[in-house]
């Protein structure tokens, strides 16, 4: 069976980007395609003979025919076809500082930047609702976002019923929007205030035992991975097709980065694969 995946989300959120790394990743990617052919391209597909086994399709450019894109994903799904929706966002301010910064003009129209951002979210608000995932963009540079496209959709993701991503950041760079479980590691001492860890980060194994070699830290982790193995399962059985769980400090480089690694590991020894990516640790 062939696997779908609709991309869309803000002009300026990295629409261009995730295109580029889906198709470097082996999908079949069909940017700009009217929606309403989204139907057809899959009797292609799903056609006898076809060798193509991953299809994205970009689709959401403002002005265009938005509207038909979810009846497209509902039809897929009712011919048993696996059809996911990633939308990429970003907060109002970066988009407008984006496209002030390249001086592009924006598609939705020929006002003001801001308003057309406006509209544009107002037009895509229902794609947004029904997405599988959402991606916010806003912290990311441009091989951030691939990096973090690559551990989802990459070759070597198992065929799960549910993706599972671990993400740590620093609450300094603002809250990531795009996360379903979140939680705040700051109660635990800071190696950014020992001076032989603080330029080292939690992916090395100085600030790694500071940070774990703790009873604290332990018994936070033994209660987290108790709750995720009551809540992976439930999500699984709602048909929920991402999760994704935040671990934050501070800065994004010492104790959220520790945790993060050793909650994958736990994961991953009840059976549940779990890719991990650090927002902040090169900040």
């Amino acid at each position: 069976m062939s696997e779908y995946l609709v991309v869309t989300g803000m002009s300026g959120a990295g629409r261009s980007t995730a295109g580029a790394t889906l198709e470097d990743l082996g999908w079949f990617v069909i940017d700009n395609m009217p929606s309403a052919l989204i139907s057809k391209v899959s009797e292609l597909v799903d056609g006898a003979g076809s060798e193509m086994e991953r299809v994205a399709f970009v689709v959401g450019r403002a002005g265009g025919d938005v509207e038909d894109v979810l009846p497209a994903v509902d039809a897929l799904r009712s011919a048993r076809s696996r059809v996911r929706i990633l939308f990429l966002d970003a907060p109002d301010e970066v988009l407008i500082r984006r496209f002030e910064g390249t001086r592009r003009r924006h598609p939705q129209g020929s006002g003001g930047v801001e308003a057309s951002i406006a509209e544009e979210r107002r037009l895509l608000a229902d794609l947004r609702d029904r997405a599988d995932l959402v991606v916010d963009t806003g912290e990311l540079n441009a091989n951030q976002l691939r990096s973090r496209l690559i551990e989802v959709f990459g070759a070597g993701q198992p065929d799960a019923s549910m993706s599972t991503s671990v993400v740590s950041f620093g609450f300094k760079y603002g809250v990531p929007i795009d996360v379903d479980l979140m939680f705040d590691c700051r109660f635990l001492p800071n190696p950014f205030w020992v001076e032989s860890l603080r330029h080292h980060t939690g992916l090395e194994a100085p600030v790694r035992d500071y940070v774990l070699d703790r009873g604290e830290t332990q018994e936070f982790l033994d209660k987290l991975d108790d709750l995720l193995a009551m809540l992976v399962p439930a999500y699984v059985q709602e048909g929920k097709s991402y999760l994704t769980i935040a671990l934050g400090c501070t800065g994004g480089r010492h104790r959220s980065v520790a945790i993060a690694e050793e909650l994958g590991r736990r994961l991953a020894a009840r059976g549940v694969a779990a890719s991990v990516f650090h927002r902040d640790v090169e900040r």
